[in-house]
């Protein structure tokens, strides 16, 4: 009887539990190599179970690798989006601060964006992978302030944009902050009904991203688009001689040639309409209408000529 429990005790000591968790999951990881994912699934189900009782510091880094495998095969190898993301959020609340808890956040918001048309719960995701300082925080920075784009939150949106372009000054995606950043404060100058003052504030702030991006990154594929969007900061303010030059620069090297072609026949026909010679020529038209004799106090409430002439008489 002795012996039997103590074979017992063996049996579920930490160690042995330790032990049967990793060898589940290096069966699972063959599993998926041998593209059989439902066999991984339990195996990374059995690892689990091993480690339930294990309250060493090893357990939880294995908990983690667990969950976060079998999370991946219900996303990457099943395409089962709902029980990816139950078990990527159960990774996150039982090991928070585990790498793969981290990962596990950036997939997380991209799952809840795409396929449960989430976004503000991907910002949250994102905004708790940014809190850990992780190593591609520019990228995912940025994947907050398009969110906050989609979502119609310009002046978040912009808040962000800022925000990335101070914090990683040298990061490869601060031209498509400021792009982005340029949009959103053209999109405040149209949005609802500000005041005059305030349309002019934010296409002049708009202007100045837009040339921000041309200063520091001319030679960015984003360049044409920004000259772009600048002229047409320029043409709804009237300008479409500032507006042309600016499109004439952008058909250079954009790579939509026809739209900036037609903005410029547009800007160019608005700009005839509005020449002194078209004008003169509209009053001129006008100067050859034979003028109307004026009328005399009988015809003016509804007498005949003839009978105006009788009361002239």
């Amino acid at each position: 009887m002795r012996r039997s429990l103590l074979l017992l005790a063996l049996v579920l000591a930490p160690g042995c539990s330790r032990d049967g968790a990793t060898d589940h999951l290096q069966r699972a990881r063959d599993s998926i190599y041998e593209k059989r994912p439902d066999e991984a699934l339990v195996e990374y189900r059995k690892a689990l179970d091993a480690l339930r009782l294990d309250d060493s510091p090893q357990a939880p880094v294995l908990k983690a690798r667990a969950l976060k495998g079998a999370a991946d095969v219900y996303w990457l190898e099943l395409r089962k989006v709902k029980e990816a993301v139950s078990v990527y959020k159960e990774l996150i609340t039982q090991c928070p601060e585990s790498p793969e808890a981290q990962e596990s956040r950036v997939v997380l918001a991209e799952l809840l964006r795409v396929h449960f048309r989430d976004p503000r719960g991907a910002i949250d995701q994102l905004t708790a992978a940014l809190a850990r300082n992780p190593p591609q925080g520019a990228e995912l920075h940025y994947q907050v302030a398009k969110l906050y784009f989609e979502l119609q939150d310009y002046s978040q949106c912009v808040l962000e944009s800022r925000k990335l372009v101070e914090r990683f000054a040298t990061s490869a995606f601060v031209d498509d902050a400021l792009f982005l950043q340029a949009q959103a404060l053209h999109m405040r100058s149209v949005q609802g009904t500000p005041s005059t003052a305030d349309v002019q504030r934010f296409r002049q702030e708009a202007s100045l991203a837009y040339a921000a991006l041309l200063t520091r990154f001319g030679d960015s594929e984003l360049a044409p688009h920004a000259m772009f969007e600048a002229g047409k900061l320029k043409a709804e303010a009237g300008e479409n001689e500032k507006a042309i030059e600016m499109w004439v620069q952008a058909l250079k090297s954009h790579p939509d040639p026809a739209m900036v072609q037609d903005a410029i026949a547009r800007a160019r026909r608005r700009l005839a309409a509005t020449t002194p010679e078209n004008i003169g020529s509209r009053v001129s038209a006008f100067a050859k209408v034979p003028a109307r004799p004026a009328r005399t106090s009988v015809e003016a409430v509804g007498g005949s000529a003839a009978e105006a002439a009788r009361d002239h008489d």
